[in-house]
């Protein structure tokens, strides 16, 4: 019926805000911001009614949420860094209609998710900062997935992204995009060396495990980075634990996937994270690879203790 029609892993740092603005960072993150606006393109040319967007910046304690209210408008500033996002101002509508369909199916799949529709929730910078770029005439629906997963298995992430996925093509009358919103390595600058690392990754530890990984999604070694995703997120101090990413990896067929990325930012550093735009085709699959529902067990659990 519907069609999942294109998938990205995507950048959101809020320097892309602050370089629009006059001062010494005016212009410098031109690049990323031209990859959303190359990602939105792509969207329009293949006929996209809706972008979901898995959000690392919005944190969830219990259970999976989708934000699927009816329109979204207001000004934002973010609680972390006030001085890099002030009163941004956003607007777009919103899918309740798709968005009440994936949590449905999220929970025939044994993955417990609550869709919001009507609520004065509104999105984060996750989902914000991209849509600035790709939906700047609110061309768009967008939808906003809860992926700062606190106390969450990566399995069930990835269980999600593919319950998503069936949702979308089996029972959806539309067309629509899915983005993994969330850098690679996410180990900020330690406080008071901000600016020195403002176009740095943090270690070189960091930089050459988040480019391995960039090698690795562009040959399509993706049995070998399943199989590494916890232990990267953990040891990586991945974005959200990298439940965005493994929503996304979930939703192409996981270890199954069988198509290679397509870098369209190459990575860059921000602030000491690890940041990328890249492309990744939709394939055909049969969701044979996708992890079981996580019960009791803490296989597959994202030990938060880890980065702490």
């Amino acid at each position: 019926m519907g069609k999942l029609a294109l998938a990205a892993k995507i950048t959101h740092v809020p320097s892309m805000y602050l370089s629009e603005l006059p001062g010494d960072r005016h212009g410098t993150r031109q690049d990323a911001i031209d990859g959303h606006v190359e990602i939105g393109r792509r969207c329009r040319e293949l006929g996209v009614d809706t972008i979901v967007v898995f959000d690392t910046h919005w944190l969830v304690n219990a259970n999976y949420h989708i934000n699927c209210g009816r329109h979204f408008k207001g000004l934002y500033t973010s609680n972390e860094l006030p001085h890099f996002i002030s009163n941004m101002a956003f607007e777009f509508p919103g899918n309740p209609e798709l968005g009440q369909l994936l949590a449905k199916v999220c929970n025939e799949w044994g993955v417990e998710t609550l869709a919001h529709a009507d609520t004065t929730l509104d999105p984060e910078y996750g989902t914000l900062v991209p849509m600035r770029y790709m939906n700047t005439d609110q061309h768009f629906k967008v939808v906003s997935v809860s992926a700062m997963c606190m106390a969450h298995y990566l399995n069930d992430s990835a269980r999600l992204g593919w319950a998503m996925r069936r949702a979308i093509e089996d029972e959806y009358d539309g067309t629509v995009a899915i983005f993994a919103s969330g850098s690679l390595s996410h180990r900020f600058a330690q406080n008071g060396l901000a600016p020195e690392y403002g176009f740095r990754i943090w270690s070189p530890f960091l930089e050459q495990l988040d480019r391995e990984v960039v090698r690795m999604w562009q040959a399509g070694e993706w049995k070998a980075f399943c199989g590494m995703l916890p232990e990267y997120a953990a040891k990586g101090h991945g974005e959200g634990f990298m439940h965005d990413t493994a929503m996304l990896l979930g939703a192409l067929g996981w270890s199954d996937y069988d198509g290679r990325a397509e870098v369209i930012t190459p990575y860059f550093g921000a602030s000491g994270t690890g940041q990328i735009n890249a492309v990744f085709p939709i394939t055909p699959q049969t969701g044979a690879a996708i992890p079981k529902a996580q019960a009791s067990s803490a296989e597959g659990y994202t030990a938060i203790s880890s980065r702490l």
